[in-house]
């Protein structure tokens, strides 16, 4: 005992032991949780890595998928140009690339992907991206030209069409021909 306990009396000298004991106990009980905790954490960190491992893998297999799906359309072009260097026929390229530009359209619709026409509607900014806007005899906010086409996939916009967009008949401005300048008018 050390020489604090000399001096007490065997009762409270039992008790101090016996909370010495379970002082001891209970840091032997901190000690392995730590090691646990140390433990898990590491298995966690693993976990991590593995996880983020695995996604990458995922996310690559998925890349390699998409190009696998449009290879044919390059081997097609390139056969197409190929045989119009050799034979000079351009109405066989031009039947070609037209049979070619129908293998994509079936790719892009089997990935849910569909374009939207937008010529004559009304803009819509969900639908979309003003380029140029002009005065026409149109109504106000009615597309006159498509620049690029809008594609949906599975009912969501994919890319909006870029758009022209009447600002209705010159001379018809109101606020000082002020009004209608802008993306979302």
């Amino acid at each position: 005992m050390s020489e604090e306990l000399k001096g007490t009396k065997p009762a409270e000298g039992q008790k101090l032991k016996e909370l010495e004991e379970k002082l001891a106990a209970k840091e032997e009980e901190i000690k392995r949780l730590r090691e646990r905790l140390v433990h898990l954490q590491a298995d966690f960190d693993n976990y991590r890595k593995q996880a983020a491992r695995e996604s990458a893998t995922l996310a690559r297999r998925v890349q390699d998928q998409e190009i696998l799906d449009f290879l044919p359309i390059y081997d097609a072009l390139e056969r197409a140009f190929r045989a119009l260097k050799r034979n000079n026929d351009l109405d066989s390229f031009v039947e070609g690339v037209e049979r070619i530009f129908a293998q994509l359209a079936e790719i892009l619709k089997r990935k849910g992907c569909q374009p939207f026409d937008s010529v004559g509607r009304r803009f819509d900014p969900a639908y979309h991206e003003v380029l140029v806007t002009a005065h026409a005899e149109a109504e106000r906010n009615v597309i006159l030209e498509e620049f690029e086409r809008g594609w949906l996939r599975e009912g969501g916009v994919l890319r909006p069409a870029k758009v022209k967009v009447s600002l209705g008949p010159k001379g018809g401005e109101k606020n000082g021909g002020h009004e209608g300048k802008g993306n979302r008018n």
